[in-house]
């Protein structure tokens, strides 16, 4: 019996390590198996990487998003440099100048790099004025390069505006685009699977056969279709708001069919029960009991849910029926790419593409990575 009793007995070091576990509230185990989701952290990391990208994207762009350079007109990108021609080590980066040049046979012009004009790049310099978050008014950019020097990352456009400076712009609208959407599709989806989920009823047939009937139509055709009738005369802002409603109106019918199973479900739960029996409101039951159980499934749809929003407005800028100028998109400067010659002659004007691809491919895995914490309990 001693000996038995002996092999039972936690010794000190166990007893402490299953105290622990014990201790690990459900919050923290959420949080234990997102971190062993490697590629989740990594699509989160650099989600978060673009959003401070964009937010402070008038600090970090060289160039204002309409700043043209007339006489550097579809340059090809031209990178920072620290060894000069003559193989010198420069602690300060600098890049060269730009001379146009002729080619005799084709007689395609391009911009060659002019070894003998060095321009150090000056972090934290004086360059355009803008306001940081709408705030604090600033000439002050991350990095800049005096005049006559020019910095290219990614080349110009076809009017000689820097691109990499109007790929930060595009992320502000690309990427709080789908914040929007997801939003709008987050409050109708919720609140409408919540109620037809606990009342049932006609309200939930009619709710049911709404959505079937949205779930029937195509998504881009029934998006170009909406937004073609957006009037031409609408403010860029009144378009940005309408192509977010736009790309929300298909989306919340899919949540709330989920949202409705699960509380069908939760409604016959015996806490629910006895919230009904002590006389609870149905709305105290469904704010206190029956949403907070479905946010982490709402949480796993709406990271799901931002690609494809991103896309939706890629596509429609990129046909011409979204973000209209003086704004700029991912997609309305993939829209200016879509010309077989430009893309012949200038290929970095694809660059948007691959942000564009990127960000779905972590808002992806971010929501994979999401949807297994959100059940920790699983193996």
């Amino acid at each position: 019996m001693t000996a038995a009793t002996d092999t039972t007995t936690p010794i000190p070091a166990q007893a402490d390590a299953i105290e622990k576990v014990k201790l690990l509230s459900v919050r923290r185990l959420m949080w234990l198996r997102f971190k062993r989701n490697r590629l989740a952290v990594i699509g989160g990391v650099f989600l978060i990487f673009m959003y401070t990208m964009a937010i402070f994207a008038d600090f970090i762009a060289p160039y204002g998003v309409r700043t043209t350079h007339d006489q550097y007109v579809s340059a090809s990108p031209h990178g920072i440099h620290f060894i000069d021609a003559e193989g010198q080590f420069h602690l300060q980066p600098f890049v060269y100048g730009l001379e146009l040049s002729v080619d005799p046979k084709t007689f395609r012009k391009a911009y060659t790099v002019h070894t003998e004009e060095m321009y150090p790049v000056n972090f934290l310099g004086r360059g355009e004025t803008h306001q940081i978050l709408g705030i604090f008014e600033t000439d002050i950019h991350l990095f800049t390069v005096d005049a006559p020097g020019r910095i290219f990352l990614l080349g110009t456009d076809q009017l000689g505006r820097d691109l990499f400076s109007r790929v930060l712009y595009g992320a502000r609208i690309s990427l709080s685009v789908g914040l929007v959407g997801v939003t709008l599709t987050l409050i109708l989806g919720s609140l409408i699977g919540v109620m037809t989920g606990y009342f049932g009823g006609w309200f939930d047939d009619v709710s049911q056969r709404i959505i079937e009937v949205l779930l029937a139509f195509p998504q881009l055709p029934l998006w170009l279709a909406l937004a073609s009738v957006v009037p031409p005369t609408w403010s860029s802002v009144q378009v940005y708001f309408a192509i977010s409603i736009v790309l929300s109106i298909l989306n919340w019918g899919a949540l709330a069919r989920q949202v409705r199973g699960m509380v069908y479900a939760l409604r016959e739960e015996d806490y629910v029960v006895a919230a009904r029996y002590t006389n609870c409101s149905n709305w105290r039951i469904i704010r206190k009991h029956l949403l907070p159980n479905t946010l982490s499934h709402i949480l796993v749809i709406a990271t799901l849910a931002i690609p494809n929003m991103i896309l939706g407005e890629t596509a429609l800028s990129f046909l011409g029926l979204g973000i209209r100028p003086p704004m700029t998109s991912w997609g309305l400067l993939l829209n200016e790419a879509q010309n077989t010659r430009v893309l012949l002659q200038q290929p970095w004007l694809l660059t948007p593409a691959i942000f564009v691809v990127l960000t779905i491919i972590s808002f992806n895995f971010l929501g994979d990575g999401i949807r297994d914490a959100a059940d920790p309990f699983s193996k």
